[in-house]
């Protein structure tokens, strides 16, 4: 990605993270140490800011209320193509900014919908984020796993490279 313009940069983080859309959302606290959970994205915006829908009341809305430097992860593994993203949180009550980015799948988890006043924007602003790449089918992948362990050569595990935030 040296050679990408951060427009291009900034586009393949929002394609490969709109083709998952469920990332892995990595908060901490001193007393438990580092706390993962499932997060299903609501947006990618022009500028690289990752939405969620979250309950303002929940565990890691507090944990980022302490200390909002937070860890996302992306993982398709039937592309082969993986996201590494470190970025700063912060908690938005934005009832004009929740309508937006509004679905149905939203309402699965908050049934009173917009209503809902523990409902509650995380914001994530990246500042660091890399990439894995090998954009290849799992047939692809075990044959030259397989060429690489027969030749002896190490196995080229595709393209990896800091995203330009």
């Amino acid at each position: 990605m040296s050679n990408w313009s951060k427009t291009e940069s900034l586009k393949y983080m929002q394609d490969k993270i709109n083709e998952v859309k469920t990332a892995m959302l990595t908060t901490y606290n001193q007393e438990n140490g580092f706390n993962s959970r499932p997060m299903g994205t609501a947006d990618v915006d022009d500028d690289g800011n990752i939405w969620f829908f979250t309950n303002e009341y929940s565990p890691k809305a507090s944990e980022i209320s302490v200390e909002n430097t937070v860890s996302l992860t992306y993982s398709d593994s039937k592309n082969h193509t993986y996201l590494s993203i470190v970025a700063e949180a912060t908690l938005v009550d934005d009832k004009a900014k929740m309508k937006e980015l509004w679905n149905p799948f939203v309402q699965a988890f908050f049934p009173e919908g917009l209503d809902d006043p523990k409902l509650i924007l995380i914001k994530l602003e990246p500042t660091d984020a890399e990439y894995w790449d090998s954009s290849s089918s799992s047939m692809v992948v075990l044959f030259n796993m397989l060429k690489a362990a027969l030749s002896g050569k190490q196995y080229d595990e595709g393209k990896h490279g800091k995203i330009d935030l």
